[in-house]
């Protein structure tokens, strides 16, 4: 029975230089009038939990937040694009990603795959920033199917299986993300995370979160499948 191996983006697979906040940012301002607040933290969020946070802090109703929700995704996105095009803001992946992604893409034990707090199209738009292509990963789990981050795991594993033809069990999906929200978001389908200090977080802060394992970066890939097949 395979491995579905689903990597986070922001902070494990790549760096945009805060291009992702930048447009978000900006799509709230247009959208409410405000950022949010300046302390608010994005890594670990999906984009919908992003918007709901931030505005519900500076005052505004649930109501009104899901009335604005389509829209200001739509103006998060085309300010992405804007943004992943500017030289001082370029996108660039991390030690030793194109290897691994490349060696779980080839393992015939393995599935590679993405879960991620990106809507799809901004996922997909990221990656084409570093020369990962979108559809070389198989299975995903995306802000845009839900809001909240733990239910990601649940509808990753249910498209695995489809595309499987077997129903993959919850210990079958390994999780490799830069954040805490990466480590625990799969737990409540018994899948195992692999953290990476990659991100906002040491591999100490990491540590203590009982991931599988943990690693500074990505580089060392053998070590690294190790870690997905055993850990």
């Amino acid at each position: 029975m395979k491995q579905v191996v689903l990597f986070d983006i922001d902070g494990t697979l790549l760096l945009s230089h805060g291009s992702g906040r930048v447009a978000m940012e900006a799509a709230l301002i247009e959208t409410f009038g405000t950022p949010g607040p300046g302390t608010y933290r994005y890594d670990g969020k999906t984009d919908k939990l992003i918007v709901r946070e931030t505005m519900r802090a500076e005052g505004f109703t649930d109501e009104v937040i899901d009335e604005r929700m389509s829209l200001v995704l739509e103006r998060y996105l085309a300010g992405l694009h804007v943004a992943l095009a500017d030289a001082d803001r370029r996108a660039y992946a991390l030690p030793g990603i194109h290897e691994i992604v490349r060696e779980v893409e080839a393992a015939d034990d393995l599935v590679l795959g993405l879960l991620t707090g990106n809507v799809v199209t901004g996922a997909r738009a990221k990656l084409r920033a570093v020369e990962l292509e979108f559809d070389r990963f198989v299975v995903g789990a995306f802000g845009s199917d839900h809001e909240d981050r733990p239910q990601l795991p649940p509808i990753a594993r249910d498209r695995a299986s489809a595309l499987l033809g077997y129903e993959v069990p919850g210990d079958r999906l390994v999780i490799i993300g830069d954040t805490p929200a990466d480590v625990h978001c799969g737990r409540g389908v018994g899948a195992r995370a692999i953290a990476v200090a990659t991100g906002g977080y040491t591999v100490a802060q990491l540590a203590e979160h009982d991931p599988a394992a943990t690693f500074a970066d990505l580089t060392d890939t053998a070590r690294v499948l190790e870690a997905i097949r055993h850990a």
